[in-house]
């Protein structure tokens, strides 16, 4: 029954059904390792991804009006996303690093890493985003950096804070970053989400449980380093990516290709 204030369901109901496609997909055989295309606990699942057929693009066209960027384009500071407004943003200050590698464990280098995120009362900063928390004059939660010769990225931010979305009634996001690997052209962009370890939330949410295979799932979660952690500055965050081969990082675009195959 909808909730008599909201109507939406409530959380039970979309807690049953995210346990009824885990069964389900626990008595098969097939492995599944990307999130589902169109995931029912995720009601909006079905509107988010493509529902036209692909269309051929020129190659060479595309680079004639498409973003590109060069190595100067990157500044240094960009990957310090608590330096960009003239002040201390509120929260946890972090470190996030780790590595973009290939399938065989090769560095991926010199790649375009962005992310963009919540603040620490789990608000961004778009005007879309009314959740009544307050914006942080500090902090616009975006920055950008270029991996290293040995694929390694690393970002000094603010741990972000969970938000509610309106999927089902009381519905609140596990803390998360937006990762997106630009390639080497627009057309190769990759999106993906870090999660961080023990969230109470993740067996609440139906968009990281869209991803139904557990060991997929973990690969989301970054890895707490100690040894990372700076004394009485920030806390330390690993958390590789894998683009391609049995241990790839699920992506958000593989849903939408899927749709095509």
């Amino acid at each position: 029954m909808a909730d008599s204030m909201t109507g939406l369901e409530p959380q039970d109901v979309i807690d049953q059904e995210m346990r009824d496609i885990s069964a389900s997909y626990a008595a098969g055989s097939a492995v599944e390792t990307q999130p589902r295309r169109d995931y029912a606990p995720y009601r909006s699942s079905r509107l988010r991804h493509p529902t036209k057929d692909l269309q051929q693009a020129d190659p060479e066209g595309i680079e004639l009006w498409a973003p590109v960027f060069g190595a100067r384009d990157v500044g240094e500071l960009e990957s310090d996303l608590t330096i960009q407004r003239g002040g201390e943003p509120v929260g946890e200050r972090m470190v996030v690093t780790g590595r973009v590698l290939d399938g065989e464990g090769r560095p991926v280098r010199h790649q375009l890493v962005e992310i963009w995120q919540a603040n620490a009362g789990g608000r961004y900063i778009h005007q879309r985003d009314q959740h009544p928390a307050a914006l942080d004059p500090h902090f616009t939660g975006m920055g950008r950096c270029l991996t290293d010769a040995d694929g390694t990225y690393r970002f000094t931010t603010i741990k972000p804070g969970p938000y509610p979305w309106k999927n089902h009634h009381n519905a609140w996001r596990p803390a998360h970053i937006h990762f997106s690997l630009f390639g080497t052209d627009f057309t190769q962009r990759l999106v993906t989400q870090m999660y961080f370890p023990g969230d109470p939330l993740f067996d609440r949410d139906p968009i990281y449980q869209s991803i139904v295979d557990p060991r997929a799932r973990d690969r989301l979660v970054a890895t707490y380093d100690h040894d990372l952690t700076q004394h009485e500055w920030a806390t330390g965050y690993r958390w590789d990516i894998v683009l391609t081969g049995s241990h790839r990082t699920p992506l958000e675009q593989d849903a939408a290709e899927e749709a095509h195959a």
